[in-house]
């Protein structure tokens, strides 16, 4: 719990203007947006397999909710809609659909989180100079102000605020501060996170500036409903009007809210497994009867449709969160703020969680990332600029298809068989001895069965893996082995790996073994 609490406060400030945001984009009623927020964390939070995922509003249903709620008649109507495609996702997790996250290859993953984490910076830059004409959580390159993610910065450098610049770049420098330097001083700076410090200060400038010309506006700061008394904080309720739930088109949104939410939570899983420094396995069929039963709640108390989130989830780990607490505690503190301190909320500047954003977002577009996925080859490099491509320029959804299109594509061209391997298990002298013969050709496509097979196995198991007929290995079958070696150790696992090159017993890095193998055509 000690570094869950923390990473649930950086959590809680990063969803805060996106839950708002998102609602606002999405033409529903600001409060729910707050309501999904909640729901993902301590509903969905509690019943997730995830560790470290965080699920709330996404600004990927953003447009459907938007068309929805005019096309069937009103918010009451489009409830039914989200209530009704909780369940379906339930039927989803039920018929065990969540395989298909296991199919999206690794560069297109890796494109997912690094254009995300540059579609971060760029969105919030207008925000950070005090140009707040975009909402938070509009992540299309088509904004909903009339103008796009670039005419939009020009137009923001154009317009500075200067009390709002001035904060962003003191809260920027204090992030940074707090991650380079004072969290290595002492374990107090590793308790109290720097995105606090820094939105408390946000907050001191605001109250300390007002009458003078470094004045923040009310429309540069966080906007949350202030209810009057107890009666005005329950009308911002709104429930379902069941008297529509036999239309077709309330049925064909509910489909198209499970379909995309499914989707979407689907490659969360995948990219929030890769960033776990533990490596942890979500179990994708238990993720999606978690999210259909928060959709199913949300939708019955007035809430939007919930997703897990990349944005949150890359925020909670990268601020140290272990276990699913971080996710349901920043659940809480969305609820108690909402209902004690709005007025308070209400002075944070948006353009101090801007600086915030960027260092969430610069820490998934690093540098290095590029540079290692060049290093991969072709095969792994064009999915992935494809895939940042089509999310900077389009919106996340169309930038993960291209990107998976351009992938399977490059498979098929390299690939003229299935891929398959053989499973033989035999018992000699006491111990458990597993020999896995990978085939000749063996793709992402394999991910699921090799991942299935290599967790079964028990612990104090002699594995034997040969791969001397494999003539091609996709790099996302190399990091399954790498990530597996570390559970290796702690099962008590060891592994002969035999291949042209002769015999090695547990092999440092995968990667590096399958870099220096020599290529054959």
């Amino acid at each position: 719990m000690k570094n869950d609490l923390p990473a649930s406060i950086v959590v809680f400030f990063v969803a805060l203007p996106l839950c708002l945001g998102i609602a606002l984009a999405s033409g529903a009623p600001l409060f729910s947006g707050l309501i999904a927020g909640i729901v993902g964390g301590i509903v969905v939070g509690a019943m997730s397999g995830s560790q470290i995922g965080v699920s709330g509003p996404a600004a990927g249903l953003a447009a459907i909710v938007l068309t929805s709620i005019g096309a069937l008649g009103g918010f009451e109507n489009f409830l039914v809609a989200v209530v009704l495609g909780g369940a379906i996702q339930i039927v989803f997790g039920i018929l065990k659909a969540g395989i298909i996250g296991y199919y999206f290859p690794s560069s297109v993953i890796k494109g997912m989180l690094t254009g995300i984490g540059i579609i971060i910076i760029l969105k919030q830059i207008p925000h950070f100079f005090g140009y707040d004409s975009a909402t938070e959580g509009d992540f299309a390159f088509f904004q909903t102000d009339g103008e796009n993610t670039f005419s939009g910065i020009i137009s923001a450098l154009k317009s500075i605020s200067l009390g709002s610049t001035l904060v962003a770049v003191v809260g920027l420098g204090i992030l940074i501060l707090w991650d380079k330097v004072l969290v290595k001083k002492a374990k107090v700076f590793q308790l109290v996170q720097g995105p606090l410090v820094a939105v408390v200060i946000g907050i001191v400038f605001f109250v300390m500036s007002k009458g003078s010309s470094l004045e923040i506006s009310e429309e540069h700061l966080v906007s949350v409903p202030i209810p009057g008394d107890v009666s005005s904080f329950l009308g911002q309720f709104s429930f379902p009007n069941f008297g529509v739930i036999f239309s077709p088109d309330v049925w064909i949104t509910a489909f198209t809210i499970a379909l995309v939410a499914s989707l979407e939570t689907l490659l969360c899983v995948e990219a929030t497994d890769k960033l776990d420094p533990e490596k942890r396995v979500t179990p994708t069929n238990r993720e999606l009867l978690a999210q259909g039963t928060g959709n199913m709640i949300s939708g019955f108390i007035g809430g939007l449709p919930i997703t897990q989130v990349i944005v949150r989830s890359s925020a909670n780990i990268q601020s140290g969160g272990k276990t699913k607490m971080s996710a349901i505690v920043h659940g809480f503190f969305l609820l108690i703020s909402v209902i004690l301190i709005p007025r308070l909320l209400n002075m944070i500047p948006l353009s101090v969680l801007a600086a915030v954003l960027f260092v969430v977002g610069y820490k998934l577009a690093k540098p290095s990332t590029f540079k290692a996925m060049w290093a991969s080859g072709r095969k792994q490099f064009v999915p992935f600029m494809v895939t940042i491509l089509g999310i900077v320029f389009i919106d996340l959804l169309y930038g993960i298809g291209l990107g998976l299109l351009v992938g399977i594509v490059v498979i098929l061209f390299k690939s003229y068989k299935n891929s398959h391997f053989l499973h033989i298990e035999d018992v000699s002298n006491g111990v458990h001895k597993v020999n896995m013969t990978l085939a000749e050709e063996v793709t992402f496509f394999n991910k699921g069965a090799i991942l299935k097979e290599l967790d079964r196995l028990p612990e104090d198991t002699y594995l034997t893996l040969d791969v001397r007929n494999t003539r091609y290995l996709d790099n996302d079958i190399i990091e399954i082995l790498e990530d597996f070696s570390e559970k290796a150790k702690n099962r008590n696992i060891d592994i002969k790996l035999i291949s042209e090159r002769g015999e090695i017993e547990n092999p440092d890095s995968y990667i590096e073994f399958f870099r220096l193998r020599p290529k054959t055509t």
